[in-house]
């Protein structure tokens, strides 16, 4: 009998960077299927397929939100201190005639962070318990859409650009809100290194009520007797 937290179907897959079409057999905990033809890796199989991504979403929710609210750092020039935080540049921006801009950063530093946290979050704590509602499979489309657009490491080097050019002109004193967004460029990528969507699929339940094959068997291991 296979164990809960494995692949049990066998799906068919054309390779990305080949195209050659084949089978990806059943998965253990740990394991990967490569392409015979390239050794592109096609899948694999985390040993903690929904624990740790949700410890690591849980960190960046707490790291996004200092990341929000704190100061990124302090500056200091002629005996003058200012600070500012993401948001707060966002609306300096607006206000001094850069919509667009504000816009861009809002979006990108701030909205689709936010989303792709608040959705992994969601997706991950409810199916824990299979079966997950079929909305919980319209919110991981929706995670992947937004994932692309969260770009703290973009915002990261444009922050350490601004800091070397200004090093000589006034203090910098970097804040913890910095700190954050350091933490988030570590930990959304590790997220999605740990994160793979296939184990949510399997755990979704279709629209018409029906399970999954494979999350029948996980609704019978996990169901108290």
């Amino acid at each position: 009998m296979n164990r809960p937290d494995e692949f049990t179907s066998v799906e068919s897959v054309a390779c990305p960077d080949c195209d050659l079409l084949q089978q990806i057999p059943p998965l253990a905990p740990g394991d990967r299927a490569r392409c015979p033809r390239c050794r592109h890796v096609l899948a694999s199989a985390p040993r903690d397929p929904l624990d740790l991504p949700l410890a690591l979403t849980l960190a960046a929710a707490i790291f996004l939100i200092i990341a929000q609210t704190i100061p990124l750092m302090n500056l200091s020039v002629l005996g003058l201190t200012a600070s500012t935080t993401i948001i707060g540049g966002v609306l300096e921006m607006w206000q001094t005639g850069e919509p667009v801009t504000a816009m861009v950063v809002a979006f990108c530093a701030v909205i689709a962070p936010t989303l792709y946290t608040l959705f992994m979050l969601v997706v991950l704590l409810a199916a824990r318990r299979p079966p997950a509602p079929h909305w919980v499979g319209e919110l991981l489309r929706w995670a992947q859409s937004v994932q692309p657009w969260s770009m703290n490491e973009v915002m990261m080097l444009g922050i350490l650009v601004a800091l070397i050019k200004i090093a000589s002109l006034a203090t910098v004193d970097p804040g913890i809100g910095m700190v954050a967004v350091g933490a988030l460029v570590v930990l959304y990528p590790a997220i999605m290194v740990s994160f793979d969507p296939r184990v949510i699929w399997q755990r979704v339940e279709w629209v018409d009520g029906d399970l999954p094959p494979d999350a029948r068997g996980l609704a019978r291991m996990e169901r108290p007797s």
